[in-house]
């Protein structure tokens, strides 16, 4: 039985996670993902339009979020918009990060000796 302190929303996340057999951990952070976009826009996330999501992620790089971190918060964005809204034209306006490639450390002959 649902937790009635949960909105009707929240609830239908949980249950599309849950039926696609997401993690405890991958759940929450899709949760606080959903939570902050509506924290930022001010009112329920559902309503949130494509410059709002724009705005959203132009403000988490401004205030220095790595690039997992991102793409962790656009992965949570576009399931919520994908999976429970059945909004899939969103996934237009949310833009993963490229993270920079580490060259390996190579060692030269010497160092290896």
């Amino acid at each position: 039985m649902p937790d009635q302190s949960i909105s009707p929303l929240r609830q239908r996340m949980i249950e599309d996670m849950t039926i696609r057999g997401f993690t405890t951990d991958t759940q929450r952070d899709y949760l606080r993902s959903v939570k902050n976009l509506a924290a930022f826009i001010g009112w329920s996330p559902d309503t949130a339009t494509p410059d709002e999501i724009r705005q959203f992620q132009f403000k988490l790089r401004e205030d220095g979020a790595s690039p997992t971190k991102m793409n962790s918060i656009v992965s949570g964005l576009r399931f919520f918009f994908r999976a429970t809204l059945k909004r899939p034209e969103i996934e237009r306006w949310t833009q993963f990060v490229r993270e920079p490639r580490k060259l390996p450390v190579i060692l030269s002959p010497e160092e290896v000796a």
